[in-house]
C-alpha cells in the first residue's frame, strides 16, 4: 500500500526519503533518519520500533545487510513486513515479506526503491529510472521526481491519500520535513509545498537558524529585515 525511494548524496551528505500511500499520514511512522548515520523505512505494516533499533545499529557502523538481518530476526511480524535502509556511505539493503501484490524492492548503490500493494512492478522501476536520470539535480528534487514517476506509472492500486518528503544532512533537525497527511492528490500537493520551501524567504530563514557548529544562530538585523521584506513580497 506504499511506495518509497530512499537515497543519499555523497556531495552534500544528505539522506532522504520520498513516500506515498493510500492511507492517512504516511509521514507519521513510516521512516526514521539521523544525519550522518542512515535512514530506515518500514512499510506494508510499519514498525517504528525497528526504525529506532536500526538507527542505533547503523550508528555503530554495522553493515546495512547485517542490520537488516538483526531487525528481521527480532521481528515477529516479518512475514508481512517490507523494509529498506541506507547508511551514511550509501550502502543499502532491503526485504519484502509476503505482502499484497505487487510487492518488491530494488536496492542500488546510493538509493533504494520499494513498494507493496502496487499496480505493478513498473511503479518502482519508473522511480529508479527517473532518479538515475537526474543525478545532477539536488537530492530533494530527485526524490520528488522519482515519486512523481512512481505515481504516473500506477502507484498504489487502492488510490492515493498521503505523501511525505524528509531530508537530513548535518543537523539534529531535518533540512526538509514536509507532509501531506490527507489529500485527493497528495504528491501534487507535496510538490507545491516543496516548491514553496525553496523560495528565497524560507531558504534565507534556514540560513540563520542555530546549528551544531553555531548554536547561537546568526543574528543579523539587516538579513532579518531582508527576510521580512521577501516574505511580504511573496504574500502579495
Amino acid at each position: 500500500m506504499t511506495f518509497s525511494i530512499i537515497a543519499g548524496d555523497p556531495r552534500t551528505g544528505q539522506l532522504g526519503i520520498a513516500v506515498s500511500t493510500a492511507n492517512l499520514a504516511v509521514g507519521a511512522v513510516g521512516y526514521h533518519a539521523r544525519a550522518g548515520v542512515g535512514l530506515i523505512a518500514t512499510q506494508a505494516d510499519p514498525h517504528p520500533i525497528l526504525g529506532f533499533k536500526g538507527l542505533r545499529l547503523l550508528a555503530e557502523e554495522i553493515e546495512p545487510e547485517t542490520v537488516l538481518d538483526i531487525l528481521l530476526k527480532s521481528d515477529a511480524g516479518r512475514a508481512r513486513r517490507q523494509i529498506h535502509l541506507i547508511d551514511s556511505q550509501g550502502k543499502t539493503a532491503g526485504y519484502t515479506g509476503d505482502c499484497v501484490d505487487w510487492a518488491g524492492h530494488q536496492p542500488y548503490s546510493g538509493f533504494s526503491v520499494a513498494g507493496n500493494m502496487l499496480v505493478g512492478e513498473e511503479t518502482v522501476t519508473a522511480m529508479a529510472a527517473t532518479y538515475q536520470s537526474h543525478m545532477q539535480a539536488p537530492l530533494p528534487e530527485r526524490l520528488m521526481l522519482a515519486l512523481e514517476a512512481g505515481q504516473a506509472a500506477g502507484g498504489d492500486k487502492r488510490g492515493r491519500q498521503s505523501a511525505a518528503l524528509y531530508v537530513v544532512s548535518t543537523e539534529l533537525y531535518a533540512d526538509i520535513d514536509l507532509r501531506v497527511d490527507d489529500h485527493a492528490d497528495p504528491i501534487a500537493e507535496l510538490r507545491r509545498l516543496y516548491q514553496e520551501s525553496q523560495k528565497p524567504y524560507y531558504v534565507a530563514f534556514r540560513q540563520i537558524m542555530p546549528t551544531q557548529a553555531n548554536p547561537a544562530g546568526i543574528y543579523d538585523p539587516k538579513l532579518i529585515d531582508e527576510i521580512a521584506a521577501q516574505l511580504a513580497k511573496q504574500k502579495h
